[in-house]
């Protein structure tokens, strides 16, 4: 499967819980409230898990950053679905492309560009950022 059809699977795909199911597709892309040309869509709220998990697909537009950022009371997890970039976690940074994940502890500074091509990623937090 190509890096787009997931990326067009996981954007219009379904979210199964134990009682009740959604469209992906349903759920509205949202501008990201800080950061220009970095867009969210947020697949699974802290509602529906008990505030232990959220996930969420982030794009970023070409040369789009996520500039440095902390979430105090959440770990994250980046799993890179498709399009180059880079991840900075403190003082390292790591190319970011299809099948490369990212582990930040909580209250770790760390940024995400996007390269010439955009980036699209799945970034899960626990507990449920939203």
């Amino acid at each position: 499967m190509e890096t787009q059809e997931i990326t067009d699977s996981l954007t219009n795909g379904a979210i199964t819980y134990i009682d009740k199911e959604e469209a992906a597709g349903d759920i509205p892309w949202n501008q990201h409230p800080i950061f220009q040309g970095v867009y969210l869509k947020h697949l699974v709220k802290g509602a529906d898990t008990q505030g232990k998990l959220s996930c969420h697909i982030v794009k970023l537009d070409p040369e789009a950053v996520l500039e440095k950022h902390v979430h105090e009371g959440q770990w994250e997890l980046h799993e890179v679905i498709e399009g180059e970039g880079a991840f900075f976690l403190q003082n390292k940074e790591t190319p970011y492309h299809p099948g490369r994940l990212g582990v930040i502890p909580q209250g770790v500074e760390h940024k995400v560009a996007a390269g010439k091509s955009g980036l699209v990623l799945l970034a899960k937090f626990f507990p449920a950022l939203l």
